[in-house]
């Protein structure tokens, strides 16, 4: 196909294994952007399908224009898009062509036009689809219809499905593979746009930010507001949290002060906000999951970026001015801290799976006490092996290395695995001498092993 497509293995392998069954039934569903619609296409690029994109429109309407689709695809001397008088007919009409695709994205869509439609397709799929060679996928950007009235237990089409994708961003690497940039660059567009592919396509290089979100004309200065209101029902009240937790209120107790918003209320919304995927929570590496010890983070690069900076310089975007722009690349720097945090995960994660590392971890993430933090801790809990790594998105001499790999182990020793196996590493943007803490069994990283191991990370 025309357009580069990136990544997405497995999902086009799961959806091939269902091409070669009789007929399946396949919810897709994510947020707004993710490449759900790029997917479908590219699994139906060359195969027998129907393709129709629902519309914000009445049943009637959809009816009429699904059946138009259909019989351009199929034609019929006899027939015309008014001789069906539901989706049933239709895809009576269709169970006769033989193995087909059929895709509807936008599923919400018609939902929202009549509910009878969710009865009307557990038809469709029991009498229809299961009796023909007929492969349905329903594709769904509201991931919290797609939820409530495809998947849960409450749906007429729950239990039908041959499997399901909630799609997800790109990882890091690619992201950068995308973007066709070196590899400093990928990280400063990264925490902008998130592994979102439409996002990543808006940018040749980093500078680009000025046009796509710091103007009101700009694609991504009002996606965060689209965003919410398009999946919530008070996006005022989620904002709220996510300016919070973006300002660095990450506590419960301090996004309740922030908010106002009380306790017992406050619950709900962050759920709605983890299942959503725009929020996270986070406990120490070496926590119970029931833990008190809990932390939020914004878990969508470009809803941290929104409520970091598009909210906060508003009345200067919209007085069409940049006098804030050496300010904001100054608090962009620090806030790409965490977002390398993220990225050398995704590092580790992939030489954890090519076996370059000394320890095969299974567990791997923040740990903190009080007002003691480890970026990274990386745990083998059955051979009681750990692995220790600061990451810092700065240039180090070494000198600064090894004053940072130092506190490191001082760290190491309050997390209290006595009689464990420690390694002990060190991620930057710039490494100096790095072969020095090597071979002295340190392992340091910088950007030049991100190029080097790039061809080899298994991904995804």
């Amino acid at each position: 196909m025309p357009i580069t497509f990136i990544d997405r293995e497995k999902e086009l392998t799961f959806m091939e294994s269902l091409w070669n069954r009789d007929n399946s039934f396949l919810p897709i569903y994510g947020r707004r952007r993710v490449g759900k619609t790029r997917l479908v296409k590219e699994f139906i690029w060359g195969k027998p399908s129907v393709y129709y994109l629902a519309r914000n429109s009445t049943y009637r309407d959809n009816l009429l224009e699904f059946s138009r689709v259909v019989l351009e695809k199929y034609p019929s001397p006899y027939l015309t898009p008014s001789s069906f008088s539901g989706f049933v007919d239709v895809f009576r009409y269709l169970s006769e062509k033989g193995k087909v695709i059929v895709v509807i994205d936008e599923f919400p869509y018609l939902i929202q036009s009549d509910r009878k439609v969710l009865s009307e397709f557990q038809y469709i799929v029991d009498e229809v689809v299961r009796n023909s060679k007929i492969h349905l996928i329903l594709v769904g950007s509201s991931v919290g219809m797609m939820e409530e009235h495809v998947l849960s237990q409450k749906s007429p089409l729950y239990g039908r499905r041959d499997g399901q994708i909630r799609l997800q961003p790109l990882d890091f690497f690619s992201s950068w593979k995308l973007l066709g940039v070196d590899v400093e660059e990928a990280v400063r567009i990264y925490g902008i746009t998130g592994g979102i592919p439409a996002y990543l396509l808006l940018f040749r290089r980093f500078e680009d930010v000025r046009a796509v979100a710091f103007t009101k004309r700009g694609f991504l200065y009002a996606e965060g507001d689209f965003l919410l209101s398009s999946e919530l029902r008070e996006p005022r009240v989620y904002k709220l949290i996510l300016k919070a937790i973006a300002e660095g209120r990450r506590r419960f107790n301090e996004i309740s002060n922030f908010t106002g918003i009380p306790r017992s209320n406050l619950f709900k919304y962050v759920e709605a906000l983890e299942r959503l995927g725009f929020l996270r929570r986070e406990v120490p590496v070496t926590a119970s999951p029931k833990t008190k010890n809990t932390r939020y983070a914004i878990a969508d690069n470009y809803m941290a970026f929104y409520f970091r900076f598009v909210e906060r310089y508003r009345n200067e975007v919209e007085l069409e001015s940049l006098d804030f722009w050496g300010e904001f690349l100054e608090d962009y720097t620090r806030y790409l801290g965490g977002v390398f945090e993220g990225v050398a995960k995704e590092f580790l994660l992939g030489l954890n799976r090519a076996e370059k590392l000394p320890l095969r971890f299974t567990k791997i993430g923040r740990w903190w006490h009080k007002s003691e933090e480890i970026d990274l801790v990386a745990l083998n809990e059955r051979e009681r092996k750990a692995l220790f790594v600061e990451v810092k998105w700065k240039d180090l001499k070494e000198r600064e290395a090894r004053g940072i790999l130092k506190d490191l182990g001082r760290k190491a020793e309050l997390v209290g695995l006595n009689g464990w196996s420690k390694e002990y590493g060190l991620i930057a943007k710039r490494l100096e001498k790095k072969e020095n803490l090597r071979q002295e069994d340190f392992l340091a990283w910088d950007l030049r092993d991100f190029e080097k191991v790039k061809t080899y990370l298994p991904l995804q």
